[in-house]
């Protein structure tokens, strides 16, 4: 039996999702290990110490235990901030498998920093080392410039890293781009898999059903976001669409926004509600956006299933699961022609890509769903398909697991092909 040892330092699968530094890489360490021990794995999640009364090591789900490592404050630091901990968080490690007389066939980084510690990790102890990055510095830097606030080594430890671990995991074949292009690594080391969604918990619900459940109206044309409440996500291009709808088109929609740091909608606690909040008033739409505040994915479906189209049009997003979650609902999906979103979204068949920062360009493509209720089925339908046949977490781990045994045993395992059809 193979063990797996997968580093997460700030992204613990325990995590409530949806608050700061809370999203897809705590989803992507929670689906991947279950479905890599499914597979006949152990994982061990190793993360960093956040809560005085969690246990040390928690037995998560079969054949997977989160290993919580006092490296730090007991409490919730901004990512941002963890790198000076990262040597303490690896000789943590060290530490856990000396008391524990655990040994590690592999070890899977995920992030920079853990992937730092991986492979420190993978020289010291000889085994092979595989790295998912889930966002480049680069590529962050070129999109928010001034505003990024990763520490300055960052980009020079990617170097490390991509260097130095045995394979690297690519989301999309943007980031496999970045990985080559950016930072010079061999294309034979780098393997595309994409991320998925749980189309247990994301599942197609009727339209009518999921707006009586949440108390909206029957007959409005809804246009969802689902997702953090961040500068970078735009959501205000959504609200100018939205505006542009209304005074250009004649086409008055609801805005429906779930998401931010508290259960009921906060501007202090999420500051870009206020801000959204400040740019609809401006535009005269107030009355027209409906915020949710946080909501956990065992409800999701009905707010994806509650709207006619789901939107998300950030300026800068590494790959992105909320499109693949809507689609998984069977809605069609306009997004931001960026990123891991130009990869899962089929321009003109499960949806649109649109420009990012283009609202003239989103509220075209959301009147053209919108006016028409056939397109909205047949791309919600085509979306659906897409999922089912690549973008599921039973599928992720597949295609990991025979990405582990390659770098285990080359000669006896051969390549795994991406399958994604549109």
């Amino acid at each position: 039996m193979r063990h797996i040892a997968f580093l997460s330092e700030h992204a613990s699968p325990v995590a409530t999702l949806g608050s700061v530094d809370a999203g897809g890489q705590n989803v992507y360490v929670d689906e991947v290990s279950r479905g890599l021990a499914s597979r006949g794995y152990r994982v061990d999640v190793f993360t960093r110490w956040e809560r005085p009364d969690a246990p040390e090591v928690l037995d998560w789900a079969p054949g997977v235990r989160v290993v919580n490592l006092w490296v730090g404050p007991p409490k919730w630091v901004c990512k941002d901030e963890l790198w000076p901990l990262m040597p303490a968080f690896r000789d943590a490690v060290l530490r856990f498998m000396l008391t524990d007389g655990t040994h590690y066939d592999l070890i899977h980084g995920n992030f920079w920093m853990s992937g730092w510690v991986g492979v420190e990790l993978g020289r010291r102890c000889r085994v092979p080392t595989v790295q998912i990055f889930h966002a480049m510095g680069k590529t962050k830097q070129r999109h928010q410039g001034t505003a990024d606030t990763s520490p300055a080594v960052r980009i020079d430890i990617e170097r490390q890293v991509v260097r130095r671990a045995d394979r690297l995991i690519a989301q999309c074949p943007a980031e496999a781009g970045e990985l080559i292009d950016d930072y010079g690594a061999s294309p034979e080391r780098v393997e595309v898999i994409p991320s998925g969604v749980n189309t247990r918990l994301f599942c197609p619900v009727d339209r009518r059903e999921a707006r009586r459940r949440l108390g909206l109206d029957l007959d409005d044309r809804i246009v969802v976001y689902v997702g953090r409440m961040l500068p970078r996500k735009d959501i205000r291009n959504v609200v100018r669409a939205v505006a542009l709808l209304r005074r250009d088109m004649d086409l008055p929609v609801r805005l429906l926004l779930v998401g931010g740091e508290t259960p009921d909608p906060d501007p202090t606690a999420t500051p870009e509600i206020g801000e959204l909040q400040r740019l609809a008033a401006e535009l005269d739409v107030a009355d027209r956006l409906t915020f949710t505040g946080k909501r956990q994915p065992h409800m999701l479906r009905y707010y994806y299933g509650a709207g006619d189209v789901v939107v998300t049009t950030p300026w800068y997003e590494p790959f992105g699961l909320t499109p693949l979650e809507g689609m998984a609902c069977g809605r069609p999906v306009i997004g931001s022609a960026v990123g891991g979103i130009a990869f899962t979204v089929v321009d003109g068949v499960t949806g649109y890509l649109v420009p990012p920062r283009a609202p003239q360009a989103l509220a075209t493509r959301l009147a053209q769903l919108l006016r028409d209720p056939e397109l909205q089925r047949r791309m919600g339908g085509a979306a659906l398909r897409r999922v089912r046949r690549g973008f599921e977490w039973p599928t992720v781990a597949r295609r990991t697991a025979a990405l582990y045994e390659a770098v285990l045993e080359p000669a006896a395992t051969p390549a795994v092909p991406l399958e994604v059809h549109a």
